[in-house]
């Protein structure tokens, strides 16, 4: 887990200064629950420690994508935004789901699995766990080409040159 979270770390900040630097907006979004962990008293709804800079926005969620009733579809539209590049915690669950729908919104979505995260999973009725590695691997197969373009932050960044 620590190794995973210190690839996210360095994919995430790596990806964040080439977004700032192609004068890019960068958005937080976190899920924020009635009750339980992700509830915002709970204390556990902020950004990682290393997660310091302040975004342009931040969006809270309570649904597992981005879009519905938060107000981010507006957001980007006001901005003539057309492409969203998608990265955070858990790849199959919240980045997944945000990529679908936006594709079906009329987005197009770069999705970079690398600064992603996500957690090995047992199946309930086989008891077959999938480790993150799989898990991942998986999330491409079902976008890729249908929701999104899924691009390493190197082959993301470098599309970049040219928006700012």
């Amino acid at each position: 887990m620590l190794k995973s979270m210190e690839h996210l770390r360095l994919g995430i900040s790596f990806f964040k200064q080439g977004c700032r630097a192609a004068g890019l907006p960068v958005l937080h979004i976190f899920h924020a629950g009635a009750a339980g962990a992700f509830a915002p008293q709970s204390g556990f709804v902020t950004p990682l420690p290393w997660l310091t800079s302040v975004p342009d926005v931040r969006f809270d969620k309570h649904t597992h994508n981005a879009f519905t009733d938060t107000g981010l579809d507006l957001w980007l539209r006001r901005r003539s935004i057309g492409k969203l590049i998608i990265s955070g915690i858990r790849t199959e669950q919240c980045c997944e789901t945000t990529a679908r729908v936006g594709a079906d919104i009329g987005y197009a979505v770069d999705f970079v699995t690398e600064a992603t995260l996500t957690f090995p999973m047992t199946h309930a009725a086989t008891a077959v766990t999938f480790s993150a590695r799989d898990i991942k691997t998986r999330t491409e197969l079902v976008l890729a080409d249908r929701f999104a373009r899924i691009v390493d932050v190197n082959t993301c960044l470098a599309g970049l040159s040219g928006h700012a």
